[in-house]
């Protein structure tokens, strides 16, 4: 076999292996939707309309949290085809494992770990200032070198460490390595928490709503309405992290479709539904502000709310801690499970059927990054790494359709309007790509080098499908 062919051989999937990962199925429907809206509605969702109605579209902010639900919609509906076809850990990775070869599911896979471990990272010291806000409330305080990491963040300026960030990684790690069954309902409290606090807020809001404030309705136009989406799109990012989770749902062909389409809906009606209300309590131009829904309250006299806002935030944010920290263990157990990491990250207790050593190795990495390294900028491969991943999953749905084992495996889900709508989903996650920042791109690529050099050095060697491969040959 040539070397060009060795760097993408294919995963090979066989229906029998989906109950043998040694990972327990317990997630229900319920359980995956309540993930996705975690991971989703955090912090953004106090924070973002406003800034897209204040700097991009005005009062037409909902539309702008429409159509980028519209976009993010189409990668979902292929993840959904993914996921209930190969019902396997690993997310997008494996999926491109599975029809495109090693080599690039290995760059992909790359992308998601920065994906994973920089949203902990930079939600965590986001946590930490929600936190101090909400503490300083009672008159709670602690030393100024333990609030701030290198970045100045929580306001407070030199090096430091961040150690309220540090601390909430830490916890959160404890949390999943006590069981998913465990980590899934105290996510599912914390969701439900959050979207009642959505819904008073709205609630308290809707009688003080001016209707003049809607007008003019699109300020900047349709222009200022388009970048407002694409800004909008990134509050979405999250419900891939859901994907991670097939190994270990119940019911996977059903369950897992209803759990990545039923979070982007529900998430999509409530940042729709908060903007709405926003720009009509607040005329647009003065959103431009830190913390607009707390400002809006202060506008109408309801500052008893506010405090009641910042536990939503902070609750939001734990819930996407637990998903994202959940998705970056799982997929690394994948990476691991196929050679191309350490046996250490595929190790599953008995007990309580989780990846223990995994899970806090991932979480004292990502705990460290947040206490010390600044993430005002690192934090963008977020969204790099994640584009990357649902333009492979979109244009990946067509070689799925062409695959031969696949084509023998009943999927629950098929990806409607076949071929057109995984091309467009392809398509539009690439023009996003491209119109990210050069520093963003520049760090994508020095990242990407780190895992080649990784591949190379190790993975390649012990690759469990290319050791396969070899003692065929020697056979032969």
């Amino acid at each position: 076999m040539k070397a060009s062919q060795r760097l993408l051989v294919k995963k090979s999937v066989n229906p029998a292996n989906f109950n043998k990962g040694g990972l327990e199925k317990t997630l229900s429907a319920f359980s995956l939707t309540m993930m996705g809206v975690g991971a989703i509605v955090g912090s953004g969702i106090f924070i973002t309309p406003g800034i897209i109605a204040a700097k991009y579209a005005g009062p037409a902010a909902m539309l702008s949290f429409v159509i980028a639900a519209v976009v993010c919609s189409l990668a979902a509906l292929c993840y959904a085809e993914f996921s209930s076809t190969i019902p396997l850990a690993g997310s997008a990775y494996t999926y491109v494992y599975t029809v495109f070869g090693e080599f690039l599911a290995w760059i992909l896979g790359w992308s998601l770990i920065s994906e994973y471990l920089f949203a902990v990272s930079s939600v965590a010291v986001s946590w930490s200032s929600y936190f101090q806000n909400l503490m300083s409330g009672f008159g709670l305080k602690l030393l100024p070198t333990f609030l701030t990491a290198a970045a100045g963040t929580a306001g407070v300026s030199g090096a430091g460490f961040n150690l309220i960030a540090f601390v909430v990684v830490l916890a959160v790690s404890l949390l999943l390595v006590g069981g998913l069954q465990e980590s899934t309902r105290v996510n599912s409290i914390m969701v439900i928490v959050k979207i009642l606090v959505i819904v008073l807020f709205i609630g308290v809001a809707i009688f003080f709503v001016k209707p003049a404030n809607y007008h003019p309705f699109m300020p900047h136009g349709v222009s200022g309405l388009v970048k407002g989406a694409s800004l909008a799109f990134y509050a979405y990012i999250g419900f891939d992290a859901v994907s991670t989770a097939s190994e270990e749902v119940k019911n996977p062909k059903r369950n897992m479709p209803i759990g990545i389409v039923g979070s982007l809906v529900v998430a999509s009606i409530l940042y729709v539904a908060m903007a709405a209300v926003l720009v009509g309590v607040v005329h647009y131009s003065k959103l431009n502000v830190g913390d607009p829904v707390a400002y809006a309250l202060a506008v109408i006299h309801q500052n008893w709310a506010a405090g009641i806002v910042s536990l939503g935030a902070v609750v939001g944010m734990t819930t996407v801690l637990i998903v994202m920290l959940y998705g970056g263990t799982r997929l690394l157990f994948a990476i691991s499970r196929d050679g191309l990491l350490p046996k250490v990250f595929r190790t599953v207790s008995p007990h309580t059927k989780v990846p223990v050593k995994s899970t806090w190795i991932f979480g004292i990495i990502a705990s460290v990054f947040a206490a010390v390294i600044p993430l005002d900028k690192i934090a963008e491969l977020v969204n790099i790494g994640t584009l990357f991943a649902f333009a492979m999953v979109s244009i990946g749905v067509v070689f799925l359709r062409r695959h031969e084992t696949l084509q023998q495996i009943n999927s629950s889900f098929k990806v409607p309007f076949y071929p057109v709508l995984p091309v467009v989903s392809f398509l539009a996650c690439v023009y996003l790509m491209l119109n990210l920042q050069a520093f963003t791109w520049h760090m994508f690529g020095i990242w990407l080098v780190i895992g080649i050099v990784i591949y190379f050095a190790y993975s390649y060697r012990h690759s469990r499908i290319r050791a396969g491969l070899r003692a065929k040959e020697s056979k032969s």
